[in-house]
């Protein structure tokens, strides 16, 4: 193979290949794989965030006995399909400017517009063979890494409930970063997606234990539709507007700043909002911290019991009650 000659192709280009048959979407190494209206739809809306998506890789060759020009597509077969569904008004997508899931048809001109005129990024692979497309097509299509559950999570799941928790978290990258609530190796494996979900879960339907599977659940449950994200969102403003305001070392500092706690912490916040003093939380969760770091002797029952749930399985639901208890004593 000679080489790979990346350019970028608006919108309106690619589905002017298609049309014209110039385009092949369904060479014989293709996976025949299909993607569902949520997978789409969630392309769709990158394309509208004008997100970065996945290079698509094209071999181009010259047929000599037609004069034609052939483009095959090597990987990005899913994505240009998603593309062409949407515009022919096949799949609906969330648009940001305008809140809910549209077809193209529902669109404005200037949206149509911008949308068709939204950058697509391709790799035109010159002189391919064979053998050098199946290589191509391998190493693109090879897992580097294990997985985690969230990963797979968000690899399996586009729709509306996945896109609300990754937006609930984007919005927080800063503060997670900021007060030490995750690391930067944590957020690159989507450990404050994981969180934030399981947070929005207990909030939908009280106190319980963490699952994955619950989590998977709840991805597939509201992947089409999710009518409480509006509320949640507006909710989980107030928490986080109620924890900037207090002296950021009583999270940094203390034991808050541990996941799990703080994941009790906003659940505790969230069902007392309106009865909430912020001097009385500051030093309640200083309290709670000096209350943990005392020798075992000093320590009362229940600050045994609390020791115990932060110490021990943090994510079961009996450890999740009582340090919910135990939080509300000393800020409430």
């Amino acid at each position: 193979m000679e080489r790979v000659d990346y350019q970028s192709l608006v919108v309106q280009d690619v589905i002017n290949l298609e049309k014209q048959g110039d385009l092949n979407l369904n060479p014989w190494y293709q996976r025949r794989s299909v993607w569902n209206d949520s997978q789409k739809s969630y392309l769709i809306n990158t394309l509208f965030e004008r997100k970065p998506i996945p290079t698509i890789y094209i071999r181009h060759t010259i047929d000599l006995i037609k004069e034609k020009s052939i483009k095959e597509v090597v990987d990005g077969q899913q994505r240009i399909k998603s593309i062409i569904s949407f515009y022919n008004n096949e799949v609906s997508a969330l648009h940001p400017e305008i809140g809910k899931r549209v077809k193209y048809n529902n669109l404005s001109n200037y949206q149509k517009q911008r949308f068709l005129m939204t950058p697509i990024p391709i790799g035109y692979l010159q002189d391919a063979t064979d053998a050098d497309v199946i290589d191509i097509f391998a190493r693109i299509n090879s897992v580097s890494k294990t997985l985690n559950s969230q990963e797979k999570r968000n690899a399996k799941f586009s729709g509306l409930f996945k896109q609300f928790c990754v937006a609930e978290s984007t919005k927080r990258l800063e503060f997670f970063k900021r007060y030490g609530i995750f690391t930067g190796n944590d957020i690159s494996r989507m450990a404050e997606v994981q969180f934030v979900s399981d947070v929005i879960i207990n909030i939908l339907d009280g106190l319980t234990r963490f699952s994955s599977q619950r989590l998977d659940e709840y991805y597939k449950r509201y992947d089409d539709i999710f009518d409480d994200g509006e509320r949640i969102s507006q909710d989980l403003d107030k928490i986080f507007d109620i924890i900037i305001q207090v002296n950021q070392e009583a999270i940094t500092n203390t034991i808050f700043n541990r996941p799990p706690i703080f994941f009790s912490l906003l659940i505790v916040l969230y069902n007392n909002i309106n009865n909430i003093s912020l001097k009385k939380l500051e030093n309640g969760l200083i309290e709670i911290d000096a209350h943990y770091q005392v020798d075992i002797e000093n320590k009362t029952q229940d600050d045994i019991e609390f020791y115990n749930a932060v110490a021990a399985t943090t994510q079961g639901e009996v450890q999740r009650i009582i340090r919910d208890k135990y939080i509300k004593k000393f800020i409430l």
